[in-house]
């Protein structure tokens, strides 16, 4: 017996198989808004919990459980953890300008701040700035300069000017900050979402896999397990990011606070550089941060825009996030939408264009370098029988995801079909490019799945299907099995 994508409705293959991450917020968090954004495209909903109250989240995660069954469109709920990130406090009127030249003081007091004082809710910032050191305000795009500093100020000369709102994040890059990424209010956070039904945790500024493993041992303490998405946003996190890769079960690419913490001119390098490493590693990425900001005020994208998605699904993202654009934006649906347009016409392309002929390849020979073993010999099998027979979909039973996101690494144009025994496992693949996950009953033959692709019409006679291990479920442990199945 197949449960249907795990509701009561028809299944089909999407028109893309880039997923889409949505930020959900004020603009967003109606039924109305929420229902179409689901059907347009929207495969992950995050929710910030750097701003609102639990009580606001909770409604939020109802909400969206209630659509996403509803329609019959599992919809995966991540949970983003603020962490220790420095902001700064409330303004008068709820925004000021900063005029260049002028001399603005930073003080730790709480008080509402203004264009000559602006209030830092951050205990230790004063410590870690000294005369000279730079200070970045809204993701780098206001700048300071501190003149001089006292036991409760300092007094900063204003590099580049702006309108800058309350609450807005601070960057001090010339800082290395003692901090910890992991708060204690993050790991009520975790219990919240745990009890709530939260099917993913990202962990903001990461610094080692310890800030991952942390909150793994969290959940395991209250008997679940967390699917958890480390957030790469500190210099730190790129001198270890294969240790982290290795604990994390995803990866953002967060370029706000990355784009401050190195030189802007680095992270479009940067980031291919981590969307490789993170294929290796068979672990879903997302690309974030501005990737259709003009539609948060705009119902169209600038020409530069289009190109940054187009190009981060050439590089082999597996996930495009929307963060202001769905959260405040004028256009939530009209982002998704967009979205869903530039990953369809970017995928018809995929193997015609080099960048995006090139991360199979790079996968290939960094799995010949260091050595394969069994699971990944069985992707290599797969990804070389698909490019060398026309095969309609690839069918992968999987208990915990991984044999799914090694074959969707390869960022192929053949859909997989995960079958699924658990949510959350269908839930977590929400996220791997190219995967369809249903949820299906142990005991299901590959007669009966077959059976049901062809009433949902997603095979048609004379087609060829891969099959991945044995069905049923029993046939598990037998991964590096494939079968060619020719439909009559």
């Amino acid at each position: 017996m197949i449960l249907t994508r795990g509701m009561d409705m028809s299944l089909k293959f999407p028109v893309r198989k880039t997923k889409i991450v949505c930020t959900i917020g004020p603009a967003s968090r109606n039924k109305a808004t929420l229902s179409k954004m689901i059907v347009s495209g929207m495969n992950v909903a995050r929710l910030n919990f750097s701003h609102g109250d639990l009580a606001e989240h909770e409604q939020d995660i109802r909400r969206i459980k209630d659509l996403s069954a509803s329609l019959g469109i599992p919809v995966s709920i991540l949970a983003d953890l603020p962490g220790p990130k420095i902001r700064i406090g409330k303004l008068e009127g709820g925004s000021c300008i900063l005029e260049k030249g002028k001399t603005v003081v930073l003080t730790p007091h709480d008080q509402t701040g203004s264009s000559s004082l602006i209030p830092v809710a951050f205990a230790g910032f004063m410590e870690s700035m000294d005369k000279g050191s730079r200070v970045f305000l809204n993701d780098g795009f206001i700048q300071l300069k501190v003149l001089r500093k006292t036991v409760d100020e300092a007094i900063c000369r204003v590099i580049i000017g702006g309108k800058l709102l309350s609450h807005k994040g601070m960057n001090l890059p010339d800082a290395r900050l003692n901090i910890n990424p992991v708060t204690d209010k993050d790991l009520e956070f975790v219990r919240f979402g745990l009890a709530s039904g939260v099917d993913m945790f990202s962990v903001s500024f990461v610094k080692s896999p310890d800030d991952i493993i942390k909150v793994k041992r969290f959940a395991e303490l209250h008997g679940k397990e967390a699917f958890v998405v480390a957030k790469i946003e500190r210099k730190e996190a790129l001198e270890r990011i294969d240790a982290i890769l290795g604990a994390a079960d995803a990866l953002m690419i967060a370029r706000g606070d990355l784009g401050v913490e190195i030189p802007i001119e680095k992270v479009p390098i940067t980031q291919k550089q981590l969307t490789l490493k993170a294929n290796y590693h068979a672990k879903p990425v997302i690309t974030a941060t501005q990737m259709l900001e003009s539609m948060t005020a705009n119902t169209r994208p600038t020409r530069a825009e289009v190109t940054d998605v187009a190009n981060a699904i050439l590089d082999g993202t597996d996930a495009v996030m929307l963060s202001e654009e769905t959260a405040i934006g004028s256009y939530p649906v009209e982002a998704v939408r967009m979205l869903v347009k530039i990953s369809k016409e970017t995928e018809k392309h995929k193997g015609s264009v080099p960048s995006g002929m090139s991360i199979p390849n790079a996968i290939r020979r960094s799995l010949e370098r260091i050595g394969v073993s069994i699971e990944d010999a069985l992707s290599l099998d797969v990804a070389n029988t698909l490019n060398t027979l026309k095969i309609r979909c690839v069918l992968v039973p999987t208990l915990t995801g991984s044999t799914a996101r090694r074959i969707s690494r390869f960022k192929g144009g053949t859909w997989i079909i995960a079958l699924c025994l658990d949510d959350a496992v269908l839930k977590s693949l929400n996220l791997s490019y190219g995967v369809l996950p249903v949820m299906t009953d142990p005991d299901c033959s590959e007669e009966q799945m077959i059976g049901y692709l062809r009433e949902q019409n997603l095979v048609k006679p004379n087609d060829s299907l891969l099959m991945v291990s044995a069905m049923p479920f029993g046939g598990i442990g037998r991964e590096n099995s494939l079968k060619i199945i020719k439909l009559n």
